[in-house]
């Protein structure tokens, strides 16, 4: 062949090329690499315009349905309020929770609960001690509500104790199981095994408490023993909720003749009043949570529903590398999780709870992570596009670098991690999230007829 034509081919060849390579970048939408600024069949056919994203203070639209693409999501900023992003903020956020609590103060006799959700922030019953303790003072009721069979924190948690046989079978996020896990993230079971649990969150041993042992299915009775009577249980659900002694002892022994039995844990609660569940898990983000059956959540909603206000408080384990400000990717994988839990408790409120301060160092100086602010704007944003209401920890415990002031007073608030205030912050964000629940109790009006 010639050299002329053998030119020719390669023109051709080459042109063929790069016409197929263009039509299908038209076609398909995706980046072409070296192609991409130079299309042969552009003005043949015209690529379609980039679908701009509509930002709403950082979150992306795909975050926020239309109604709260307004000012009234700045909300969301306000430090000790509860907020279901409506612009009229004299009407409570947490409407069916406040009329409960309000039932509740006028003298009927009902349970209240809420189940609180966190991480490691509120591992021992941190914060979450004392809004049981300020809202039992206001509203009645005794009890340290849910406990674990076994944790990590259970001999030195200030409102219980907890003692247990080493033998104990602990299933939970961690473990990768694919057993039916209760809220908590955990499912014990026993063989002989024993656990002897204390409630020390009240002094009056005048009050009445009611023992119940929280458990799964299991197809046949299983002999337990409870303060050394034994008696066989009977769980035929999914979840379970069975009496093991009603007295002024606020303490329970009780051991599991084998594992056939899965196990929740242990309850505290008086005959009326409101109870706070307190479900830490360590080093979790939240994301977690969409592994619970939802023929469990179907089942604790069918009961009344059993919980009257869900709170989800997660963030600072998101928060793990100093320069991350993005974190859209939290967004689409927590998102699901509030959405399932509003799709299975359509009843129950539910609060999302921003990140608390934690901060890194940057040039040997500790300071708020650089992107708290843009979590902070994605929990949010979920909050409002799932139709629950939001709670700015991160404002209401003083803001930028409190976590650092904190850790460095005297008497200090908070560990020298700059991620969890102590006994005594914990304390302080406790009381001003039981006041942004009085605040919010505050705006309800009973209807006259």
């Amino acid at each position: 062949m010639n050299p002329g034509k053998r030119v020719l081919l390669f023109v051709i060849l080459a042109t063929g090329i790069y016409t197929a390579v263009s039509v299908a970048a038209i076609f398909s939408g995706r980046n072409t690499g070296i192609f991409s600024n130079v299309n042969l069949t552009a003005d043949v056919f015209k690529l379609p315009a980039k679908k701009t994203t509509e930002t709403v203070n950082g979150v992306t639209d795909s975050l926020l349905p239309a109604a709260v693409k307004t000012s009234n999501f700045l909300l969301y900023t306000h430090a000790g309020l509860i907020t279901n992003f409506n612009a009229d903020t004299t009407i409570p956020a947490l409407a069916g929770f406040v009329q409960k609590l309000n039932a509740l103060k006028s003298g009927k006799k009902i349970k209240i609960r809420i189940g609180y959700f966190g991480d490691s922030m509120i591992e021992g019953d941190l914060f979450t001690q004392t809004l049981r303790k300020l809202l039992q003072q206001q509203f009645g009721g005794s009890g340290v509500g849910y406990m674990p069979i076994t944790s990590l924190v259970s001999q030195i948690r200030q409102s219980a104790t907890s003692y247990a046989s080493d033998g104990w079978q602990d299933d939970n996020f961690k473990t990768g199981s694919d057993g039916k896990l209760f809220v908590s993230g955990h499912l014990f079971r026993g063989n002989g095994d024993w656990v002897q649990m204390i409630d020390k969150s009240t002094t009056d041993t005048n009050i009445l408490l009611e023992k119940s042992l929280l458990c799964g299915f299991a197809a046949q009775p299983v002999p337990v023993t409870v303060n050394n009577i034994t008696v066989p249980v009977s769980a035929p659900g999914v979840f379970n909720r069975i009496p093991l002694a009603n007295d002024a002892q606020h303490q329970v022994k009780l051991s599991v003749a084998d594992n056939k039995l899965p196990i929740y844990g242990i309850s505290f609660e008086s005959a009326s009043g409101i109870f706070v569940d307190n479900f830490s898990f360590r080093g979790i983000s939240g994301v977690e949570l969409d592994k619970i059956d939802t023929s469990l959540l179907n089942t604790l909603n069918n009961a009344g529903p059993y919980y009257d206000l869900l709170v989800f408080q997660y963030g600072v384990n998101v928060l793990f590398r100093p320069a991350d400000v993005n974190f859209q990717w939290y967004g689409k994988k927590f998102m699901p999780v509030i959405k399932k839990m509003k799709q299975h408790f359509p009843n129950t409120d539910i609060v999302v709870v921003g990140t608390g301060d934690r901060a890194f160092s940057y040039n040997g100086t500790w300071q708020s992570a650089t992107g708290i602010d843009s979590l902070i704007k994605i929990q949010a944003g979920i909050a409002a596009a799932s139709g629950c209401s939001f709670y700015n920890l991160y404002q209401s415990m003083g803001g930028k670098n409190t976590i650092v002031q904190w850790a460095t007073a005297t008497p200090s608030l908070a560990n020298k991690d700059y991620v969890h205030p102590n006994i005594r912050g914990a304390e302080i964000l406790g009381t001003r999230f039981y006041d942004a629940l009085m605040k919010d109790y505050n705006k309800y009006k009973p209807t006259t007829k």
